[in-house]
């Protein structure tokens, strides 16, 4: 098959976009893909650009195309609401054409040079596009090419310069929070990755916490210890998983007591792999009141994206450390429930709780012994 026109699971476009990373895009509504393919769903018969509003298919309904003309040649007919056979707008041109240059390791300054515009232009047109700044797509660009390389079976060093970390501190500083583990770890899936984790009973059943040296990897809540460390294995399959109750003791206390709505939690540093745009989810999560819940879209326009109701949600499905970042106070518009990784009861009764707590109680929490867990904003930055 002809991959400038379409493309299967595991292949690549003329542009380099792969299925992965092309079904991202259309869950984000990223309009920085917009140009680069559209994608077609097999039961309505249509195709759309990766930004267009409507409705998300289910993935296995979703067939993705280089271009226009071969979904119209494949039987498919163009969208009404995103028009993806008209020419992409200037503006999102201009975007798109940055963005590629900073994924090839550009520096901001020497990809305005090369577009003929000012670097204020050019940060102002990615931010108002994306709702990112230069450098949080530099950090992006950077790891994913990194990701990329490790599975591909490179080395370490090798794959760190070929990202343009330029050092191992750098690295360090940065592949972190992009891989939820060290690089050596992810080259390997994971495997010897030293996991350690606890289950006991809290308010809303049983509560899972699991650590790595570097810190909080996964809160997950479940009907039982089977359910838990089943979906601690799916999330993380080769790590050396191992259970210490007795050895996290502390750290656990401390955590349920922030889940069950008490004292707030110990002061751990987050070890969790996220995309700059889930981290800029989670931080506004984190900025959300106790008693308090936003809407998908409400959040969408704190973020500066209006119409990434949708992405948002997918940021916090993709949470697993549950009430830490605290993705149960976001709400559909109409107020219902709108879906909770660990079912909307719990959702419902963490909402209810909250909400019960007083700010007097709360600060009498906050003011004993334990200190607070960090911002996320700064534990994902």
């Amino acid at each position: 098959m002809d991959l400038t026109s379409e493309w299967q699971d595991g292949g690549v476009t003329r542009d380099g976009v792969d299925d992965e990373r092309a079904w991202r895009a259309v869950c984000e509504r990223d309009a920085r893909f917009d140009g680069r393919f559209v994608f077609a769903v097999t039961s309505t018969g249509i195709f759309c650009r990766p930004s267009c509003p409507a409705r998300r298919p289910r993935r296995e309904r979703v067939r993705f195309f280089a271009a226009a003309g071969a979904a119209t040649a494949a039987g498919f007919r163009a969208c009404r609401r995103c028009r993806p056979s008209a020419p992409v707008a200037p503006g999102a041109t201009l975007v798109r054409r940055a963005l590629a240059a900073l994924d090839g390791g550009a520096s901001v300054a020497e990809a305005a040079e090369a577009l003929g515009v000012s670097r204020e232009h050019l940060t102002r047109a990615l931010r108002d596009a994306t709702g990112l700044g230069a450098r949080d797509h530099q950090r992006a660009a950077r790891a994913a090419t990194l990701r990329a390389r490790l599975r591909d079976g490179d080395d370490v060093t090798r794959a760190m310069h070929a990202a343009g970390y330029g050092s191992s501190s750098r690295l360090s500083d940065e592949a972190g929070a992009a891989l939820g583990m060290t690089p050596g770890a992810f080259r390997r899936g994971g495997a010897g990755e030293a996991l350690r984790y606890a289950v006991v009973a809290c308010r809303y059943g049983r509560l899972l916490v699991a650590v790595t040296a570097r810190g909080l990897a996964a809160v997950l809540l479940g009907d039982d210890d089977a359910a838990v460390e089943a979906e601690l294995a799916r999330e993380l399959p080769r790590a050396d998983r191992v259970r210490d109750d007795a050895g996290l003791a502390p750290t656990v206390s401390a955590v349920r007591a922030a889940v069950d709505g008490g004292r707030r939690g110990p002061a751990l540093p987050l070890d969790v792999e996220a995309t700059a745009w889930q981290r800029r989810v989670w931080a506004a999560l984190a900025d959300i009141p106790r008693g308090e819940t936003r809407s998908y879209a409400e959040l969408a326009r704190a973020l500066g994206k209006p119409g990434a109701a949708r992405a948002v949600g997918t940021a916090c499905a993709s949470n697993r450390v549950a009430v830490v970042i605290p993705c149960h106070r976001v709400v559909r518009g109409d107020g219902a429930m709108g879906g909770y990784r660990w079912g909307e009861e719990r959702k419902r009764r963490l909402l209810a709780d909250e909400a019960g707590i007083s700010v007097n109680q709360d600060q009498k929490a906050s003011a004993g012994a334990q200190p607070s867990l960090p911002s996320v904003s700064r534990t994902l930055t």
